[in-house]
């Protein structure tokens, strides 16, 4: 038995904070925010939370899809933006998104949370317990960026995917994955305060130590040689060549990590999929969303790569092989959010 991905939604807020807005707030120029990352705009929840990113990707996926609610095992939820410390925030998305029958429980695993919760999804399915399980990926990155830092401010935005994995006995799904985990990485990236080592403070607040920080060329380093590493480690471990893969869908940090990952894989740029320019760094989102904004490109029985790495140091990859997509309710577009608003800098 495997677990393969039958349904796609998605979900990206209407309002826009592009390059020319952040060039007039910090020291910057639009062109050399796109030469150094790939990303021309990036999309701002608006007085939303990552609840309301992952239910309004869930709501995408069951208004295009025939998919039950009341049918669905389980949700995992793949944040590094919770709503709350306490409560989890699946436990809201069960419950707004109908999920009646559902067991809802968060991942965190930074930019790699959605591979990891699909690794998990994945293998609940192959235990034979759990046979329809909806993997999100949701962050709202706007929540702990400072807008005064150019160094981070540049690259992330908000945004949530979602699939549904399902039990299958054919060819298609998921195949063997590849995880990895380097604590001694912790300080190079991450949220300094607001958790149980360092609770909020008068202190910690007035040195901004709420916000990312991220020593950015070492984690550029990792990044390619983590991703490529792992990359082909597991192409190896499931007897596929690199010139076998159809397509390749790696997290969307910054374009120039994404052009040296392939190259290193001597995989052609036409095969990699790419959305950082419109999107920005997503964290747990950048996978999904790549999947649900290509997914009309992807055939039955092609070959995926997935590959990424993020704050922990976490990083992974993983193979599958494309199936058979649940039918469609209607013949409208997947996307049903194509208007954009231009918004001034977030007030944080």
């Amino acid at each position: 038995m495997k677990a393969v991905i039958t349904a796609i939604g998605g979900f990206v807020p209407t309002s826009i904070l592009d390059n020319k807005t952040i060039s007039e707030t910090v020291e910057t120029t639009e062109e050399w925010i796109e030469k150094r990352t790939g990303i021309k705009e990036r999309r701002i929840a608006v007085g939303k939370g990552t609840s309301d990113l992952a239910c309004a990707a869930i709501e995408n996926l069951m208004s295009n899809y025939d998919v039950d609610a009341s049918e669905i095992d389980a949700l995992i939820l793949a944040t590094a933006t919770p709503d709350h410390i306490l409560a989890p925030t699946a436990s809201k998305v069960c419950e707004q998104s109908g999920l009646v029958n559902a067991f809802g429980f968060d991942m965190n695993g930074a930019c790699s949370g959605f591979l990891y919760a699909l690794e998990m999804g994945a293998t609940l399915i192959e235990s034979g317990r759990y046979q329809k399980i909806i993997i999100v990926g949701a962050d709202k990155m706007s929540s702990i960026v400072d807008y005064e830092d150019r160094n981070t401010c540049i690259l992330f935005g908000d945004g949530a995917g979602a699939v549904l994995l399902e039990k299958t006995e054919s060819e298609y799904g998921m195949m063997k994955s590849i995880l990895r985990t380097d604590g001694s990485g912790t300080s190079a990236l991450l949220v300094p305060a607001g958790g149980s080592k360092f609770p909020a403070s008068m202190q910690s607040i007035l040195h901004r130590k709420h916000f990312i920080r991220q020593e950015g060329s070492l984690v550029f380093k990792k990044a390619v040689e983590s991703m490529s590493g792992v990359s082909k480690d597991v192409l190896a471990s499931n007897g596929i060549e690199a010139d076998e893969i159809d397509w390749v869908i790696p997290h969307q940090a910054n374009l120039r990590i994404i052009n040296a990952v392939s190259e290193n894989l001597n995989i052609g740029a036409e095969k990699v999929k790419v959305n950082i320019d419109r999107y920005g760094n997503t964290t747990s989102a950048t996978i999904p969303l790549c999947l649900w904004d290509f997914a009309a490109d992807f055939k039955e029985g092609q070959n995926l790569l997935i590959t990424t790495f993020g704050a922990g140091f976490s990083w992974g990859a993983t193979c599958l092989k494309w199936g058979v997509m649940r039918e469609k309710k209607t013949q409208k577009s997947i996307k049903t959010n194509n208007k954009k608003e231009n918004i001034l800098m977030p007030q944080l």
